[in-house]
């Protein structure tokens, strides 16, 4: 057993035999200075040393009347005015104190103050925290949940799961009654065996309440940007107050164990505040989202997820398994300034493991991309069962709680594992499977990022058969009929009021981290006409493809594309390349079998990027600049790029966005892609392609 004191430095009280091997070893130093007892400050010793805030301490109800006065300020060493027998006779009294409140009258012992110090000591961490006001005195097994036995009449079936309440004449007996209000319960459920459209339904619901928080997310960065006071409301946090207030937050008048319908394992968020719009983690800040007990119908609290950030130095995170310490106890730089106690968090956490009650657990990762001020973004792995939970001495030798998490097998990969494993080929591309790495770069470093080719399913390298196309191949007559070559005269960047930003409707389709406001059915960047520099903020997608893309081998798909990077909701993907056909040439090309892309089939998903009509119910879709009817098609039969390998999907994660940047014929515009939600690495990209194609009757994808 760890203890909080050494024996080596605690001098023995008077009135205690010494044995006579110790005897022997100090009397050869008894000349030597008395070691220093300095004992580790509770939270509140910091308000004892404070003679102002002890007469106040009647007042306080946090506070004993007792009639034990500790001093702590008593300190022993080799330049102590006070006697040493001061010490040593306070010291005694406590213990003797101590040793009439736990001792049993028929077999009284020698009392040893190391041990009743250190009971103390775990008492006071395991208080009763449902008997704030009580005065009675807490024998451990009273105060150590690992000695309380549960009721044999509320003991639940292991197989049920179920949280079982503990009857009134049960808490009764161990809990000092006190009248209260009635509480305000919430229902604890755990919602399984969710069939296909049940399951495909609430992945839609999280889906547009993630989408809806994004946009507000976004649109609110163009406020912060045009500020110029130093202190800026953060986006996320306003983003989150206004669903909030128009009833948007998920799971508000439930309370799920288990998993949260429609978020799947390896989501990502970029932000804390959006773990709680869909219910997944409640708490903006602490480390242990739990039901209290004050909430609760038994009385008891109920843990429901845990986030592991690496924000406590004893925490042991081993990926399947997981030493998770407490929370509480640290001051504002997160070191372990106090003992941790047996309450809030810490008691619920307690509880779900007496009733075996799983919990979600949610990692902070450090990753390239990610929109926080901390570098992290946070990623759903799945649930753990608490198989132990235990008192121990901290690093910083503070007394702190331990819950040990074990994963529950058949869930999918972690999300976190994913992000390191894409972290590490992007730095070393044959570190997995080198074998089937077929290709480090299909582009021919024709992108600015390699595109690499992926197959551990068979020997198929279609792929390679196509030349690579970075930008669309326009016909000569398209920038002909272009008309006369406008743009703005900005120097330094394109400003409010500009020629380009007039041509958008009076706003920029962007802003400064070339993050999509929200769709449009036409976006003007500027082009070759302009004066504004490479770095003008309304030159986003003709940058080209900047995250790391792998083309793979897919059992469901054929060939399938994921990025190897974060992406953001609203962030520019790559463009969706081809050989430009005329209505004509497209039907004779039809004729032969050939698989073409029409534009004009695309599903217009980019409205519902930016879409609040669930906000404001004035909210009116964009419809300027307008768009004629297109009638061309994409050959994509020999020239091609990574996204004709995109498959299709009814709730994709990617749509089109059409842009004009290097010529202003409106009839052929570029097809930007652009993410509809934040996608963590290695997830497949997906497209809506829309209808059947009219005439062979097969949905138009070239896979």
């Amino acid at each position: 057993m760890n203890s909080l004191f050494s024996l080596e430095n605690l001098p023995p009280p008077p009135g205690i035999p010494i044995p006579a091997s110790i005897a022997a070893a100090t009397a050869t130093t008894s000349a030597s200075p008395v070691p220093t007892l300095i004992p580790k400050l509770e939270p509140y010793d910091q308000w004892l040393d404070n003679p102002s805030s002890q007469q106040q301490q009647s007042h306080d109800p946090n506070f004993s009347n007792g009639s034990l006065d500790l001093d702590l300020n008593l300190v022993c060493d080799g330049t102590s005015h006070e006697p040493h027998n001061d010490l040593f006779s306070e010291f005694n009294r406590i213990s003797q104190l101590f040793h009439t409140a736990f001792s049993d009258p028929q077999n009284d012992a020698v009392p040893d103050p190391i041990t009743d110090s250190l009971q103390q000591l775990r008492n006071d961490a395991f208080s009763n925290p449902f008997a704030e006001n009580s005065q009675h005195i807490k024998t451990e097994a009273d105060s150590d949940p690992w000695l309380q036995q549960a009721p044999k009449d509320t003991v639940p079936d292991p197989d049920s799961r179920a949280i079982v309440p503990v009857p009134e004449e049960e808490q009764s007996s161990s809990m000092v009654a006190a009248t209260t209000p009635r509480r305000r319960c919430k229902e604890l459920v755990r919602v399984a065996d969710l069939g296909g459209p049940e399951q495909r339904h609430f992945r839609d619901v999280v889906r547009r309440t993630r989408m809806v928080y994004d946009s507000l997310r976004v649109l609110a960065t163009v406020e912060e940007e045009r500020r110029v006071d130093a202190r800026k409301a953060r986006s996320d946090l306003r983003a989150s107050a206004v669903m909030r207030s128009c009833g948007l937050w998920l799971n508000r008048d439930k309370r799920i164990v288990g998993a949260i319908p429609g978020v799947c394992v390896g989501d990502v968020f970029l932000y804390r505040m959006e773990l709680c719009v869909v219910g997944l983690h409640g708490q903006p800040q602490a480390g242990i989202d739990y039901l209290p007990a004050s909430m609760s119908s038994n009385g008891e609290p109920i843990a429901t997820s845990v986030i592991v950030s690496g924000g406590y130095e004893d925490d042991v995170d081993e990926g399947d398994v997981i030493t998770y310490s407490g929370h509480g106890g640290q001051d504002k730089n997160s070191r372990q300034v106090f003992h941790q106690k047996l309450e809030g968090g810490n008691l619920a956490m307690e509880r779900s493991k007496h009733y075996g009650i799983e919990v979600r657990v949610i990692r902070g990762v450090r990753c390239e991309g990610a929109a926080s001020a901390t570098g992290k973004l946070y990623v759903y792995d799945g649930l753990y069962t608490i198989i132990d939970c235990w008192f121990d001495v901290g690093k910083s030798g503070f007394g702190v709680f331990k819950f040990k998490l074990c994963r529950i097998d058949g869930q999918a990969k972690m999300g976190s594992t994913i992000i390191k494993e894409a972290h590490i080929l992007k730095k070393d591309p044959l570190r997995f499977k080198p074998m089937c790495c077929v290709s480090l770069d299909i582009s021919n470093r024709n992108e600015k990022v390699g595109v690499r080719l992926f197959n551990d399913l068979d020997r198929n390298f279609d792929p390679l058969r196509y030349e690579y196309l970075v930008k669309t191949n326009f016909p000569e007559f398209v920038f002909h009929q272009s008309g006369r070559g406008t743009g703005c005269d900005c120097v330094d960047g394109c400003v409010e009021g500009c020629f380009c930003a007039m041509k958008n409707g009076g706003e920029f389709p962007y802003n400064h981290s070339g993050i999509l406001l929200r769709g449009k059915p036409l976006v003007f960047e500027c082009g070759p006409f302009c004066q504004c520099p490479p770095h003008c903020r309304n030159r986003v997608t003709q940058k080209g493809l900047k995250n790391r893309m792998e083309v793979f081998r897919s059992r469901e798909t054929g060939w399938g594309v994921r990025s190897l990077d974060l992406i953001q909701a609203g962030a520019f993907i790559c463009e969706y390349t081809g050989v430009v056909l005329t209505r004509e040439q497209a039907e004779l090309l039809s004729m032969n079998g050939d698989s073409l892309i029409y534009p004009n089939r695309f599903t217009d998903r980019w409205s519902e990027w930016g879409d609040l009509s669930v906000i404001d119910s004035n909210y009116v879709r964009a419809s300027y600049p307008s768009l004629p009817p297109l009638d061309f098609a994409l050959d994509v039969s020999r020239m091609r790029n990574v996204a004709c390998y995109m498959s299709h999907s009814s709730t994709p994660n990617v749509f089109v966005q059409f842009v004009l940047y290097d010529h202003n014929n409106l009839m052929f515009p570029h097809l930007m892609l652009f993410a509809m939600e934040n996608i963590p690495p290695m997830r497949e990209l997906s497209l809506d392609y829309g209808v059947a194609d009219e005439w062979t009757g097969k949905l138009a994808i070239c896979n």
